[in-house]
């Protein structure tokens, strides 16, 4: 019984319990749609991003801080002020410009600005940093990246401001003033446009850190030229003479060699050193010495003929000859001695001087001779002879005999006078004339003018004994 009264009862108190529930409901639909009534709608433009804000604040301040929009006071830009009111009858855009951050390095400190610049000398003003004249300005990153991207990037814009430090350079005696912002010596050298060379010598070194008002001393190599072996060597040095660069360039002089200009010669700008490398070689010449030839008389070998005794044989010149060169061109020879390596041997000839009598039969009969030479005949008579018969020597022979039939005239070279030959045809005759044209193996046959025959040919001429106490041996031609 107790248990249905209790059922009983609950069942009673749900309906109860219900329609409390469901006017609780009924009062806050009511209150929520009595809120959005009076709600406000504005735009808020963050950094160009738009969004769309419903709002029962009273002032831009409110209404930002009701949405949970953070912004600096100091350094974004808030339009309209946030202090103005909330004109509900009107759509309002509130917008918001956030300053971004940039990394400023200037003589050794680095701060933050925040800004809405975009141009270096916007920003390092509002840094309060100043740019002078020969200062160097790096920027690193992107300064036109704006509001929340800046920050959104990572890596923040940084500008860095190097100070300009003044330095004077004295380039072989001329001072010159220049401004860098380069970190050493080399650079700022480099810099300002000043040309160095391996062998120049530069104080303080090219590594030294540049500090203001400095002093570099450049101490300027000079150029020289070497011509050597064929090569051009192009070099700067310090040395003041010609020996000491071929030493640093590792030229060796040796034996003749020399140079142009000589070794201790000053040195001067531009100069060219020529290196004449100078050698020698000797060289054997040979040259053929002729033979001589000589005649010998041969008593074994007859008369009018020859032969060959000793065969001749050029012999050998020998000189050494020294050969002088300069940069492998031949300048000179010159002969160091000669001598005869093979002596020539003489040509020896042989000429017969062995007499032999013959008899020869003719038609006037028997005759002796002891030589048969061949001649040119030819024939002349007293009225012939060339002489004017009003002459004291006409029809007289050289020798004053009267001229006529059986007297010859010869070369007294050839055939001795007043000896006797026999010419086949003529007969015998007299060597008693002579004559201007009667030269070597000529003979002239006289006849009377009464029985003049002409001659001219080529006949053997029989020398009849006794044989003269003098003979030339060596007939000619």
């Amino acid at each position: 019984m107790e248990k249905d009264a209790t059922h009983s009862r609950e069942r009673l108190q749900l309906p109860k319990r219900l329609q409390a529930f469901t006017a609780l409901v009924l009062i806050v639909c009511t209150l929520a749609a009595g809120y959005r009534s009076t709600r406000i709608s504005v735009t808020v433009a963050v950094d160009g991003e738009i969004r769309r804000i419903f709002t029962q604040q009273s002032t831009v301040g409110a209404l930002l801080l009701d949405a949970g929009i953070e912004y600096d006071e100091t350094t974004d830009l808030v339009a309209p002020d946030p202090e103005t009111a909330i004109d509900s009858d009107s759509e309002m855009t509130v917008y918001i410009r956030r300053a971004r951050p940039v990394l400023v390095t200037a003589d050794g400190q680095t701060i933050t600005v925040y800004t809405h610049g975009i141009t270096p000398d916007v920003i390092l003003r509002e840094a309060k940093v100043s740019l002078g004249a020969h200062d160097d300005l790096a920027i690193e990153g992107d300064l036109s990246i704006t509001g929340s991207s800046a920050a959104e990037s990572g890596a923040l814009p940084h500008l860095v401001v190097t100070r300009a430090v003044a330095f004077i350079v004295n380039d072989d005696e001329l001072e010159t003033a220049y401004f860098t912002t380069e970190a050493t010596v080399g650079e700022a050298l480099l810099q300002v446009g000043v040309t160095l060379y391996l062998a120049d010598y530069v104080e303080p070194p090219l590594g030294t850190p540049m500090s203001n008002a400095l002093y570099v001393q450049i101490d300027r190599s000079t150029p020289v030229q070497v011509t050597v072996d064929g090569r051009i060597m192009r070099s700067r040095t310090h040395r003041e003479r010609v020996d000491q660069v071929l030493g640093d360039l590792g030229i060796v002089l040796t034996g003749q060699d020399y140079t142009s200009p000589t070794p201790d010669s000053s040195l001067t700008a531009d100069m060219t050193i020529q290196v004449i490398r100078v050698s020698e070689r000797f060289e054997i010449e040979q040259e053929p010495i002729p033979f001589e030839s000589v005649v010998r008389a041969d008593p074994e070998l007859e008369i009018d003929n020859t032969r060959l005794l000793q065969d001749g044989a050029p012999g050998i010149l020998q000189r050494r000859i020294r050969i002088h060169y300069e940069d492998g061109q031949e300048l000179s020879r010159d002969i160091q001695n000669e001598y005869v390596a093979i002596p020539p041997t003489t040509k020896i000839t042989g000429y017969g001087t062995k007499i032999v009598v013959r008899t020869l039969d003719t038609p006037s009969g028997a005759i002796e001779y002891w030589r048969v030479i061949p001649m040119l005949a030819t024939s002349y008579s007293a009225g012939t002879a060339g002489t004017s018969p009003d002459s004291a020597w006409y029809g007289r022979t050289s020798t004053g005999m009267q001229m006529r039939f059986g007297i010859v005239a010869v070369d007294p070279r050839m055939i001795s006078l007043n000896t006797e030959v026999y010419v086949p045809g003529y007969g015998v005759g007299y060597a008693g004339d002579t004559g201007g044209a009667i030269r070597g193996r000529r003979i002239d046959l006289g006849y009377d003018d009464s029985n003049l025959v002409l001659w001219y040919r080529w006949i053997d001429v029989y020398l009849l004994t006794p044989v003269p106490a003098s003979i030339n041996y060596h007939v000619g031609s």
